[in-house]
């Protein structure tokens, strides 16, 4: 095996997994399957940022972050397949949304934008179906993460 492996080589691997004769886990998960992964994953790396600050070891906080980019490149693969997306669009869409709210730093704006008339810009491109639909959305999705945060804890009590 490697002992390297760069971004391209990861999505090569999920692909593979995702593909005839890969994993059958990995072939049989859509997005909604995935969501308590994601909820988990989450949590881990967070936890694995108070083990590092803890101890000074950072290599479950790594090994953490690795898992939380599984479930970005796994999510966007299944995207792929679906012919949504792909990686490099979730890429270029984070690449430009960095840029954008950082003229400071990329636009020579020489003072701090605006946070709330960053947001109001972006927004003033989406419909307002849509923008509801995210809010709704939203308030689920944090429900479902309180709900999966009590399981849980209901789960480890002795």
């Amino acid at each position: 095996m490697k002992k390297e492996y760069s971004f391209e080589d990861f999505t090569e691997i999920i692909r593979r997994l995702r593909a005839p004769g890969g994993c059958p886990w990995d072939q049989e998960q859509t997005h909604e399957s995935l969501k308590p992964c994601m909820i988990n994953e989450t949590a881990e790396a967070m936890a694995a940022i108070d083990v590092w600050r803890q101890t000074g070891d950072s290599s479950n906080f790594c090994e953490e972050l690795g898992d939380m980019l599984l479930q970005v490149v796994l999510q966007s693969q299944i995207a792929a397949e679906e012919g949504l997306f792909d990686i490099s669009d979730v890429v270029r869409a984070a690449s430009e949304k960095m840029l954008r709210r950082h003229p400071h730093v990329f636009g020579g704006q020489k003072e701090l934008p605006d946070w709330e008339e960053l947001k109001q810009a972006e927004r003033a491109g989406i419909s307002a179906k849509v923008e509801s639909a995210k809010r709704e959305a939203l308030s689920k999705a944090q429900n479902e993460i309180v709900r999966h945060i009590k399981a849980r804890e209901t789960a480890q009590k002795p």
